[in-house]
């Protein structure tokens, strides 16, 4: 079966290390992620890093444990689900943050999936409006604007 894609791009008026560490705090992640109604780090993990699981349930009920397979402070992270909902084969989600002109960063979100079959040998039609991409991540800009860092304005 293909791998089904989406991918969201923002803006924000910061540095890229901000936006990483922010987002890779998971003391923070309900503050921003307006997809999501639970996120934690399991296995005693205190931050986030490459090896290290987490458990997100998205405000529809779905929840999946991911492992990260890549952190590279501050250019990306990647996860791959571990243990996920009937819905999902595999999936993957990458978020990169691209320095631009002005202290600006581009954040573009890639989720990468392969759906279950339904008894027809199809894909569940339900499994790309369940994780519809337009609604990925709008609060991040907002919130981060307002982190405050050591050593003056970003």
């Amino acid at each position: 079966m293909k791998s089904i894609k989406f991918t969201k791009t923002i803006r924000i008026r910061r540095r890229p290390e901000v936006i990483f560490d922010y987002t890779q705090d998971y003391g923070n992640r309900l503050q921003w992620d307006t997809f999501l109604k639970k996120a934690d780090l399991v296995d005693g993990a205190t931050a986030a890093g490459k090896g290290v699981k987490s458990y997100c349930v998205a405000r529809n009920g779905i929840g999946m444990e991911t492992v990260y397979v890549s952190f590279n402070r501050p250019r990306a992270k990647a996860v791959q689900m571990t243990r996920g909902p009937y819905l999902f084969k595999t999936f993957q989600g990458s978020w990169t943050f691209k320095a631009l002109p002005g202290g600006d960063t581009e954040v573009v979100f890639l989720y990468s999936f392969t759906a279950v079959k339904n008894n027809q040998s199809q894909p569940r039609r339900d499994t790309t409006a369940r994780l519809n991409g337009s609604r990925c991540r709008p609060g991040l800009a907002l919130r981060v604007r307002s982190v405050r860092t050591p050593g003056g304005p970003d």
